[in-house]
């Protein structure tokens, strides 16, 4: 290794007196400077690397031979080289308590003759709940659509900017919400949810806004809305494309004005209060319908992010699904999941995402009766939720309109029996015997089964 550049004396004074780590980089990724911060949370890390200063950042903060952009990742020190402006990027790093989410703030030093020979990098703390462990609450994964979500959230949560979240149904909208709020310096105060789709139109404004007593039948009292109980905190509209159209306009002058009235009253309230909104439902084509207010979706969308579906955060499922087995099976049961299990269960597609993900888990370990999930008791799981086969049926014929849809189940369920042996065979290191076991069936059996299925 070449000799290291001299870092200038008064720039490193500098950084060993700021309280969050920073590092000193040249342009070969080499650690010039390391601030105590920096050493206390990052250089137990380091490993087999011993002393941080004189390693390339990468392998200190990764365990990488190679820098980032190399690895699959972004990576601050290129992109600052290559714009000569600050960088911000959101990576998983190794530090002492183990793998963590660490936001990178780094900023290229001009010298006197206009050249950037030096580059300070910062490692801010996340503002939100997430790991890329399995974790018992929080956000879970690592994949790096999860990390562009993620990196988003953790942009948008400490500022005051209404934030619209987009995806389809269980993708965590409700936990993105909260990690949103967590972030924010309203973190204190209440974050108050509204479901919009289970609200009748006539309920809806009551609801929000509160009404007087004597303001409609059954008003026997006043009653605050959810509005009051968000003030100073935050507002989550839950399936906000289910909002009446004629109730947008109140509330897109809450939004607008931070002023409402409650039902029955003239009395003039104000709230402060942050929104944050989300919707399975394409918004832009039903503002194009006429059935959602333009004005009010601008207002919602001032920071949209999209929630990527489970089948497009690859690698994200074995992560998940580690994790919430032992939300539903909590100790002192604790379940394993098999290699097989494990493989079979990444290759669902889960339209239902991580709501179908955690169904199917919990099913799983109610017909499992020992400590280890197999891939039987997946496909058994699985097959749960199929219509019985045209042979189970009781007596009788069965009707034509069924029949192409039993038809059409005895052929996933064949799918489903072969692409369970292929994981199994595949994450299955001993005998045939063994396999034989491990799936609950008979040694003729399997090698029968290996034969039909062309394995």
């Amino acid at each position: 290794m070449s000799r290291l550049p001299a870092p200038p004396a008064e720039l490193v004074s500098f950084l060993e007196g700021l309280t969050d780590p920073h590092i000193l980089l040249d342009d070969r990724y080499r650690i010039l400077a390391a601030n105590g911060a920096y050493r206390r949370q990052f250089g137990a890390a380091g490993g087999a690397y011993g002393s941080v200063v004189g390693c390339t950042c990468h392998a200190v903060s990764h365990h990488a031979s190679v820098p980032c952009d190399q690895a699959g990742e972004s990576c601050p020190l290129a992109q600052a080289r290559a714009s000569g402006q600050r960088e911000r990027v959101l990576h998983v790093h190794h530090t002492a308590q183990g793998e963590e989410y660490v936001q990178i703030e780094l900023v290229p030093v001009v010298g006197a003759d206009g050249t950037t020979g030096f580059f300070v990098e910062k490692m801010v703390p996340l503002p939100v709940a997430a790991q890329p462990v399995p974790s018992a609450q929080g956000l879970i994964g690592r994949s790096l659509a999860f990390q562009k979500m993620l990196g988003l959230v953790a942009r948008v949560a400490p500022s005051r900017a209404a934030v619209l979240l987009l995806g389809e149904s269980g993708t965590g909208k409700e936990l993105v919400a909260h990690a949103v709020h967590q972030g924010s310096l309203r973190a204190r105060r209440a974050l108050v949810p509204v479901d919009c789709s289970s609200l009748p139109e006539a309920l809806f404004e009551s609801e929000l806004f509160g009404h007087e007593k004597g303001a409609f039948t059954g008003a026997a009292q006043a009653r605050p809305g959810l509005v009051e109980a968000a003030d100073g905190g935050t507002l989550f509209l839950d399936e906000v494309g289910d909002i009446p159209l004629p109730l947008q306009v109140k509330l897109l002058r809450l939004l607008e004005t931070g002023t409402y009235r409650r039902v029955g009253s003239t009395e003039l309230r104000h709230a402060d209060l942050r929104v944050v909104s989300a919707t399975h439902r394409n918004l832009q084509h039903m503002v194009a319908a006429g059935r959602f207010r333009e004005d009010l979706y601008y207002r919602l969308s001032t920071f949209p992010i999209h929630l990527p579906p489970l089948r497009e955060r690859q690698g994200d499922t074995a992560l998940l699904a580690r994790a919430l087995l032992e939300r539903v099976a909590p100790p002192p049961r604790a379940l394993q999941l098999s290699g097989a299990a494990l493989a079979l269960l990444e290759a669902q597609p889960y339209p239902g995402n991580v709501r179908e993900l955690r169904n199917l888990l919990e099913r799983t370990a109610l017909l499992c009766d020992g400590d280890t999930i197999g891939a039987e008791h997946v496909q058994q799981a699985l097959a749960c939720g199929l219509p019985p086969l045209a042979g189970a049926v009781g007596e009788g014929a069965v009707e034509p309109r069924a029949s192409a849809a039993l038809a059409g189940s005895s052929r996933q369920r064949r799918l489903l029996d072969d692409q369970a042996l292929q994981q199994a065979l595949a994450a299955h290191q001993g005998s045939r015997a063994a396999l034989a076991r491990q799936l609950g069936i008979s040694e003729r059996s399997l090698y029968r089964r290996l034969k039909d299925s062309g394995v």
